[in-house]
């Protein structure tokens, strides 16, 4: 085998490097909810039109006496900023709630920042005011709620409900462990959401109820595997398909039941025996009141990744945008397929950029730091590590859109021979960072974390791979 000198890894590194950037750039210029907005929407006189895709929709603004915002998520504020520049003196006013650091300039919507992914008070605090804008609406209220990953957290009333004379109700303490509980356990998105949704006064439609008689036009942010509307920030303008039985089933599912508060318990019980009502269902005419409208996905973003990736020279291949599981068993699936590509050509021929999207979870094993995209990158490189003969082309970044991996500054990592040459002299040996789940630690190390700042957009994960011709071959 031939000896590749420490300078030429670094060299190629670096390029590719530079190369995954553009690309992942790219992605989330397509899905800047801020841009989104000003090319799809616009007030022509009185009359506030959408025209995205298949989608037109319009209202006339002259049949209603106010036009409030409302919304939350951590794509929201520049949501919020383009509806203000649309509107301009049309809009009365409104409030969101965004995950702290992720803010711009308004001049009529109010901002709270609040806690995420664990909720805290100033959510709380939002959430109230946001329900409590609904239930003052009537007939002549347009209400604009902006929606986008984060939203759930971002949101968090604690369930309050009078039952035959008894208050049952939990706090906010309440709602902390039982989703820091599921975050550890790698429960996914949409079984947590299941959960908020059945533990929530605003959720699962809720807000909608409280809304009615108001109309409502709702722009949604998707950080949901497969888009599904209702599991999107907990789907507060949506019918609801789960119920308060399936909730109590994940928790059963992870061995979590008797762990979580038991207020917690018992609001879930009571719910199942029809004492507390359940989230809005299919069939209610609440929902003949909002207009529910998708403006961007995890396939945007790849679709122009792979654009990128051809002007860049490489062949493109998607390989889905529904990547789910346990974060370090789909590292070491995408990297069996770039492998097996590097080695045999076997989905296409190099240079190639192959690309997926999704989100993982990360089951907590250890006491380190990290997030999912950073737990892949170092699976990935451990199985780089097994087939170095094959590796010399190849470099791997896997990120989140929105720029913060789990609770760490990082959006990813990459994965490289350089990085396993830093390692090496270093002296540090991934597999134990990987098993104390502590891949920011190691990645940091080895000079392999990928740094963007909040990005104000939020559509899951990218997995980028890039494979390049080896110049002496």
């Amino acid at each position: 085998m031939q000896v590749v000198r420490y300078e030429e890894l670094c060299m190629s590194f670096n390029v590719r490097k530079d190369r995954l950037s553009t690309i992942f750039n790219a992605a989330l210029k397509r899905v800047d909810p801020y841009q989104m907005l000003m090319d799809h929407v616009q007030l022509d006189g009185s009359v506030f039109s959408v025209h995205l895709g298949s989608d037109r929709h319009q209202v006339d603004l002259n049949e209603y006496r106010k036009v409030v915002v409302v919304g939350a998520g951590k794509a929201t504020a520049p949501m919020a900023c383009a509806i203000e520049e649309i509107l301009g003196d049309r809009l009365s006013g409104g409030l969101i709630s965004v995950k702290y650091g992720h803010t711009e300039p308004l001049a009529k919507i109010e901002i709270i920042e609040a806690g995420h992914p664990v909720p805290d008070e100033n959510g709380v605090r939002a959430a109230a005011r946001i329900l409590n804008i609904a239930e003052n609406s009537n007939e002549s209220t347009l209400l604009i709620s902006l929606i986008s990953g984060g939203g759930s957290a971002l949101l968090p009333l604690p369930a309050r409900w009078l039952v035959m004379g008894e208050e049952v109700a939990l706090t906010l303490a309440d709602k902390q462990k039982t989703t820091s509980l599921l975050l550890a356990c790698g429960a996914d998105i949409e079984e947590i959401n299941c959960i908020r949704k059945h533990l929530s006064s605003i959720k699962g439609g809720r807000f909608l109820s409280q809304a009615a008689p108001a109309r409502s036009i709702n722009f949604i942010l998707s950080d949901v595997v497969g888009d599904d509307l209702s599991s999107i920030a907990s789907g507060t303008t949506c019918a609801d398909p789960t119920t308060f039985s399936e909730a109590w089933e994940i928790l059963k599912k992870y061995g979590i039941d008797q762990k979580v508060p038991e207020s917690v318990r018992h609001i879930l019980t009571r719910g199942i025996n029809g004492e507390i009502p359940e989230t809005l269902k299919y069939g209610s005419s609440d929902l003949d009141l909002t207009t529910n409208i998708l403006l961007g996905t995890n396939l945007h973003a790849l679709d122009a990744a792979a654009d990128k990736a051809r002007e860049l020279g490489y062949q493109a291949i998607r390989l889905t945008s529904r990547i789910v599981g346990e974060a370090r068993e789909v590292a070491r699936t995408l990297a069996a397929i770039a492998l097996d590509c590097a080695g045999n050509s076997t989905i296409g021929v190099p240079p190639i950029c192959i690309m997926s999207g999704g989100e993982p979870v990360v089951q907590l094993r250890g006491t380190g730091k990290g997030g999912r995209n950073q737990e892949m990158a170092l699976a990935f490189l451990q199985e780089m590590i097994r087939n170095r003969n094959l590796c010399r082309s190849l470099t791997f970044l896997a990120a989140s859109t929105d720029g913060n991996d789990g609770p760490t500054d990082a959006a990813g990592a990459f994965a490289d021979l350089a990085i396993v040459k830093n390692a090496a002299i270093a002296g540090l040996h991934p597999n134990s960072f990987l098993e104390n789940n502590d891949s920011y630690h190691f990645f940091e190390a080895c000079d392999g974390l990928f740094k963007t700042g909040p990005t104000n957009t939020n559509v899951c994960d990218l997995h980028i791979s890039l494979i390049d011709i080896l110049e002496d071959n």
